[in-house]
């Protein structure tokens, strides 16, 4: 079985779906803590041919908490939201999939959840579920009751409590892990590298690596299927 283990982002960029769709099961890992000016409560839409960077308003976000107890703030939220979604009527209303892509944005924007690490679980469920992504989303690591170890050796002992085979994860985290180490615990570690992927955004020169609602605002859902598998698996050093 192969597995991929990842915090909850909201709406994240196409890779986190290609890795989604490369495995078996995608475990989400919610109790590790916060990164600020990560990417678990932003991302970045088209606006004018140029990346515009947004951010759902928090409680008290912190490198000191986990993400799973840190919260939407409830009295910026609501203004916060109108205007997200006045800029989004502004920059993508011409967009082929605008109306299809709001209804996706508002099944995560309208949850009525106040844990930042839900409503991005939310939002990561609901591309899945349009996109036809089969993988098992698991939306916790708590049953694992490991939260005493630590980076690769937290990892691998989910990889055996699931009878994993294969444990991948993003290119970025090549520096993170042994493939030695995984697999002397009968683990192949690989990681998945996302191939050029380019379309038409209007008539502007293209703006790389956006949210994939950017992706879904272009691109009928068949495109973005094949665009799902336009990565590669690396599996040597």
């Amino acid at each position: 079985m192969k597995i991929a283990i990842m915090q909850p982002y909201f709406f994240p960029y196409i890779g986190y779906f290609q890795l989604i769709n490369a495995v078996d099961k995608f475990i989400i890992y919610d109790d590790v803590t916060f990164i600020k000016q990560g990417w678990i409560n932003r991302n970045s839409i088209l606006a004018d041919g140029s990346a515009l960077l947004f951010s759902i308003p928090l409680n008290g976000a912190s490198s000191y908490k986990l993400i799973r107890d840190i919260s939407i703030n409830e009295l910026l939220y609501d203004k916060w939201k109108k205007k997200f979604y006045k800029t989004l009527d502004q920059y993508y209303k011409k967009a082929p999939y605008y109306e299809k892509v709001l209804s996706i944005i508002k099944i995560a924007l309208e949850s009525k959840h106040q844990l930042i690490s839900a409503v991005a679980l939310c939002s990561i469920k609901a591309v899945c579920e349009y996109l036809a992504i089969e993988t098992e989303i698991a939306e916790t690591v708590d049953k694992y009751s490991n939260n005493y170890l630590k980076g690769e050796d937290r990892i691998i002992d989910i990889c055996r409590q699931e009878a994993a085979t294969v444990y991948i994860n993003a290119e970025g985290g090549r520096l993170l892990y042994s493939r030695n180490t995984f697999k002397e615990n009968g683990i192949e570690l690989s990681f998945i590298k996302s191939n050029n992927i380019v379309y038409k955004q209007f008539d502007n020169s293209f703006v790389p690596w956006l949210s994939i609602i950017d992706v879904m605002m272009f691109n009928h859902k068949s495109i973005i299927q094949h665009m799902l598998r336009s990565c590669n698996l690396l599996n040597k050093e």
